[in-house]
């Protein structure tokens, strides 16, 4: 076999290697993989200066975790326009109308995606967000580096989400102390009970439990319960993802959470505000 094909048959098999190790990737590992490299991008364009110099970025913060603390319905609502496993979920209305809308209903914060590619959101939504409403707002987001904290600050973000399926508990621990350094505070979301032991520690606000599962999108809320009595209570306790309904809330209550961060339950409807005020409204009669 000559050397040409030879290298030919080398880059056959190289290419086979990698569209196997695409195919076995699951959806997060991509979304990481992607994120990482924006992140980089991002860097080499806007340096750290000019986040600092951000007219907000010494604004005064909404302490989440106290409101829900403090509340009887407990509700996160989410702008979401779509999402992996949905597509589009809703993209008719603006951020300033859905937001206000859900301040309106009494919701104890709003969580704003700003992932481009997979979820059809942006740093502006935050912005846009944070000149509509007076309530705390989470940068909902695959955060990796600590740029993207000094991002969320500079936008307007009150909360961070850390997600323990991507990150080691040194790198937790390194981005949760980075954020209360800038005054914001943490929602840590974990899916099972190995990340919950792995990644507690002093300088998270909020343990959040994804009742979804990110690498096969299975939702159950049993994952919430079965996790409820291990998380110690000085964090806040909040349930995410496959809550569809005052059932579900009440119940979840009883297992001592007082966050429930809804999305899409909210956005397919054509006025997420005016479902929000519903569902809280029912919640409190």
């Amino acid at each position: 076999m000559s050397i040409r094909a030879q290298s030919r048959t080398y880059e056959h098999l190289d290419s086979a290697r990698c569209d196997t190790k695409l195919k076995t990737m699951n959806i997060l590992d991509k979304i990481i993989i992607d994120k990482k490299r924006e992140v980089e991008l991002k860097k080499s364009i806007i340096p750290v200066s000019q986040l600092e110099a951000s007219v907000l970025f010494n604004s005064r913060t909404y302490s989440m975790s106290k409101l829900l603390k403090n509340s009887f319905s407990g509700i996160i609502a989410e702008h979401k326009r779509r999402s992996p496993s949905k597509a589009i979920i809703n993209n008719n209305h603006s951020v300033e109308d859905v937001v206000l809308g859900y301040q309106n209903a009494g919701v104890c914060g709003i969580s704003v995606l700003t992932d481009a590619k997979y979820f059809g959101g942006s740093l502006d939504d935050l912005l846009l967000a944070k000149a509509s409403v007076n309530i705390p707002l989470l940068r909902k987001e695959f955060i990796v580096d600590e740029y993207q904290i000094l991002e969320a600050k500079a936008y307007g973000a009150d909360v961070i989400l850390l997600i323990a399926a991507v990150l080691t508990r040194k790198e937790i621990k390194q981005l949760s102390e980075f954020a209360h350094s800038l005054g914001l505070e943490v929602l840590l979301e974990v899916h099972n009970l190995e990340e919950l032991e792995t990644a507690i520690m002093p300088s998270l606000d909020m343990i959040g439990v994804n009742n979804r599962n990110l690498k096969s999108f299975e939702v159950s809320l049993d994952y919430s319960k079965e996790l409820a009595s291990k998380i110690p209570d000085e964090f806040v306790k909040v349930s995410e993802s496959g809550i569809s309904s005052i059932e579900a809330v009440k119940e979840l209550q009883q297992f001592g959470y007082q966050g429930f961060l809804m999305g899409e339950h909210f956005m397919k409807t054509e006025n997420p505000g005016l479902e929000a005020k519903r569902l809280i409204q029912r919640l409190m009669s």
